[in-house]
């Protein structure tokens, strides 16, 4: 299937690794421009030059702390300074702390909600104007199954996500006359650093080594297996496609048949 993504330019938050990279790489072999962003900028440069390698598609790395609205906005503009455009941009800023309510202070929300929710609102706040005025654009954003119901240990995540779909929802309303659309991703377990990281901090928890906790959390998963980063990447291309021109405020299960809820 021809996506329709030849020519187009994206910008493709937290894209050093794990799910962002994933989703840069898919755009860019699909003929999009891709820059590509992370807080990093060592891995950044890692990250793009492996990209240019495998795909041939004209990267480039900007570094930026998108939890800084003053820096995400000038992260958009330099995106579509480089390219003459920018027709979707993916936001992503990893996932907060793991551990219980009463372990995390005030600033520890604060700096979850500006990392997790309010960083979007600056990226499509920077995008939105120019993708109106041109009729056509995608604004995606990666949030976690926690969004959509609790996950234990997560509560940072759990309480500042749902936010997201909210906002996901209520600005589609407002642009989709505009030939913009706005979908949010809920992915499950993929097999990323990030979910590593929670089953340690899991494991020192409970008690039970590394092994055990990914051996109890994978067995929650219908499919019976973690998934493949390439599989969200495909998912998000086609959102970001011309094809799902008529998918618009929705929030997107790719979780192996994990969330419980209807």
């Amino acid at each position: 299937m021809d996506l329709g993504l030849r020519g187009k330019a994206a910008l493709v938050c937290g894209a050093s690794s794990g799910l962002g990279y994933a989703v840069a790489e898919a755009l860019a072999r699909e003929g999009c421009k891709v820059a590509i962003n992370a807080r990093t900028a060592g891995s950044l440069r890692a990250a793009a030059d492996k990209l240019r390698n495998d795909t041939g598609a004209e990267v480039v790395a900007l570094a930026a702390d998108v939890s800084v609205p003053a820096e995400a906005e000038k992260l958009v503009k330099d995106a579509a300074k480089a390219f003459g455009k920018l027709d979707i941009v993916l936001a992503n800023a990893g996932g907060p702390a793991a551990g219980p309510f009463l372990s995390h202070d005030h600033a520890t929300w604060v700096k979850a909600l500006e990392t997790n929710f309010l960083s979007t609102v600056s990226l499509f706040r920077a995008a939105l104007p120019a993708m109106i005025e041109r009729k056509w654009g995608r604004l995606l954003v990666l949030t976690s199954l926690s969004a959509l119901e609790p996950i234990p240990g997560l509560i940072l995540s759990s309480g500042s996500r749902p936010g997201v779909l909210g906002l996901v929802k209520g600005l589609s309303d407002e642009v989709a006359p505009h030939g913009v659309t706005v979908n949010a991703f809920c992915p499950g377990m993929f097999g990323t650093a990030r979910l590593a990281e929670l089953w340690e901090a899991r494991a020192k928890s409970s008690g039970l080594g590394v092994a055990e906790e990914e051996k109890k959390a994978i067995k929650a998963i219908p499919a019976g297996r973690l998934g493949d980063p390439k599989e969200f990447g495909g998912l998000a291309a086609f959102l970001a496609s011309e094809r799902a021109g008529f998918i618009t405020g929705q929030a997107i299960r790719i979780d192996g048949g994990q969330g419980r809820a209807i």
